[in-house]
């Protein structure tokens, strides 16, 4: 089983390399130091698993995760971290990732490892103990952007108010040519077929 592991602290990327090739089925093909190296290590070697810490220099585990995800959705990717942060555990679960684990959990790596390569997702005892109520304040506090852009979300804003496309440009310094552009491309994306739809969207899915 090949397995890439990234890390920005040398003492622990060696220390895990050891952990895991003391183990017969577990190979470590590379080692990496930051997010762009995750990226570039994983087109290079198109591992098993990727093994990866979240907070680095240059890019972060998650930023990679979610590149590496980008181009190939069968990726394998189990966090290793000494954060236990909601909002990492929640990033971690909506970009697809397999796991997350803390570092000082060091005795649960291989057997963790073993269950992702056999399709299970895995999460510490601490974490799955939390994840019920971390995914329900996750759940309030995050609206769904449903691909929309910034601009678009306020667009849509300024409809759902009533303001015709004359007055949505004065207020958001565009021309009416762009806002009827900009509803279009909306009613498109949303599969809607007017203003009033777009209107009760929004107060069900975006306020």
């Amino acid at each position: 089983m090949n397995i890439l592991l990234v890390d920005d602290d040398p003492i622990v990327c060696l220390s895990l390399k050891t952990i895991l090739e003391a183990d017969d089925d577990l190979h470590v093909v590379a080692t990496g130091s930051n997010g762009h190296e995750a990226v570039s290590l994983y087109n290079a070697h198109h591992p098993d698993l990727l093994l990866i810490d979240i907070r680095m220099p240059e890019m972060t585990g998650i930023e990679a995760a979610e590149t590496i995800l980008s181009s190939d959705a069968e990726a394998k990717i189990l966090f290793l971290t000494t954060f236990s942060d909601d909002e990492y555990i929640i990033k971690a679960l909506r970009i697809g990732a397999k796991g997350y684990l803390l570092k000082q959990h060091f005795e649960s790596i291989v057997p963790s490892i073993k269950t992702v390569m056999l399709g299970q997702n895995v999460y510490g005892d601490e974490i799955m103990i939390r994840l019920p109520e971390m995914l329900i304040k996750s759940s309030r506090s995050v609206k769904p952007t449903l691909g929309l852009t910034e601009k678009e979300h306020q667009i849509i804003e300024k409809v759902s108010e009533g303001l015709s496309n004359k007055e949505i440009s004065d207020t958001l310094f565009l021309s009416e040519g762009t806002v009827r552009n900009y509803i279009s491309t909306i009613l498109d994306k949303l599969e809607l077929r007017d203003r009033t739809q777009l209107a009760i969207f929004y107060y069900q899915n975006l306020k």
